[in-house]
C-alpha cells in the first residue's frame, strides 16, 4: 500500500497490482478512513484490480474540520478527481460502504458515464425520517458509534476505538444536515439505468436499517443488479467473521462488470 498523495482536497491510499484489469475506488464511512479496508483492497489487488481510495475531507489523513462534510455532491466531485487521475483507461467500479455508499450513489447519478459498476455495502440511504427527527431535537446526540455494532469480531471494535485516525467525538450537525439533503437528492434523482450493481447488507446491521436502504436502492437499480442480505452479519461486512467469502463475491462482481465494460467498449469502436 502507498499513501500520502493528495488529489485535489483529499489524501489517497493506493494498492497496486501487476497488469490491472480494473480500477476499484473504495469509499469509506462516516468517522473512519479507507485504511480500515486494507484486507479487502489486498484481496482485490491479488485479482489484478488496482485499488485506490480517498480519505474524505475531514477524515483520516485528509485536511478539514474533523468529520464535517457539508456537501455530498462536492464529496462526489472529490471522488471524481481521483477517478480521472487514476483510471488510465481502465473500467472503474465504485465500492461504497455506509456513508461511502451514499456518496457512491450520488456519483452514479451525477457521473454515470464514468462507471462500469457499483458495489454498495450498507449504504446510508432511506434515512430521511431518522435524520429529520435527529435534526429537530434540541441537541445532537453526543455519542459516536458503538464499536460493538460494527462486527461480531470483538477485535474490530477494539481496533476502531484505538485508531487515532478515527473521529471519536460527537456527531457533526453540518454532516447530518448535508446527509439529509443528499438522501433527498438520491430519492429524487435518476436511476442507474443499465449500470451493474452489487448490493450487500448485514442482516443484523443496527446502524443502517437494511430494509429502508434496500427499498431506496431497488427503485434506482437496473436489471443487472444483485442483492444479498448476509445472515448474522453486522454493519461492517468487510470486517466481519467470514469476510473472505464476501471479498470473493465482490471480486467476482468486479471481474464480471469489467469484462462487460470491456466488451461494450470494443463493440462501440
Amino acid at each position: 500500500m502507498t499513501m500520502g498523495e493528495m488529489i485535489g482536497r483529499v489524501a489517497i491510499r493506493e494498492w497496486r497490482t501487476d497488469a490491472p484489469a480494473c480500477l476499484a475506488v473504495m469509499l469509506h464511512g462516516y468517522t473512519e478512513h479507507v485504511g480500515r479496508y486494507g484486507e479487502l483492497a489486498q484481496a482485490l489487488a491479488a485479482r489484478h484490480v488496482h485499488v485506490v481510495g480517498p480519505d474524505h475531507i475531514g477524515h483520516g489523513s485528509s485536511p478539514g474540520e474533523r468529520a464535517l462534510l457539508d456537501d455530498f455532491d462536492q464529496i462526489a466531485a472529490d471522488v471524481r478527481g481521483v477517478v480521472l487521475a487514476k483510471r488510465d483507461s481502465l473500467p472503474v467500479v465504485l465500492l461504497g460502504h455506509s456513508m461511502g455508499g451514499l456518496i457512491a450513489i450520488r456519483y452514479a447519478q451525477l457521473f454515470r458515464e464514468d462507471l462500469a459498476g457499483v458495489v454498495l455495502s450498507a449504504p446510508a440511504v432511506g434515512m430521511v425520517p431518522f435524520l429529520e427527527v435527529v435534526l429537530a431535537a434540541p441537541e445532537i446526540p453526543e455519542a459516536g458509534f458503538d464499536g460493538t455494532l460494527l462486527s461480531r469480531d470483538p477485535a474490530v471494535g477494539a481496533d476502531y476505538a484505538a485508531d487515532p485516525l478515527v473521529w471519536h467525538g460527537p456527531w457533526q450537525r453540518g454532516t447530518l444536515e448535508a446527509a439529509l439533503v443528499a438522501n433527498r437528492a438520491v430519492e429524487a434523482g435518476p436511476t442507474f439505468g443499465d449500470l451493474p450493481l452489487l448490493y450487500l447488507h448485514g442482516a443484523d446491521d443496527q446502524i443502517i436499517a437494511a430494509d429502508a436502504a434496500q427499498r431506496v436502492v431497488e427503485r434506482l437499480a437496473g436489471r443487472d443488479s444483485v442483492f444479498h442480505l448476509l445472515p448474522h452479519q453486522r454493519h461492517e461486512i468487510f470486517n466481519e467473521i467470514g469476510k473472505e467469502a464476501t471479498f470473493a463475491m465482490v471480486g467476482d462482481f468486479i471481474a464480471s462488470a469489467s469484462a462487460h465494460a470491456g466488451a461494450r467498449s470494443l463493440s462501440l469502436e
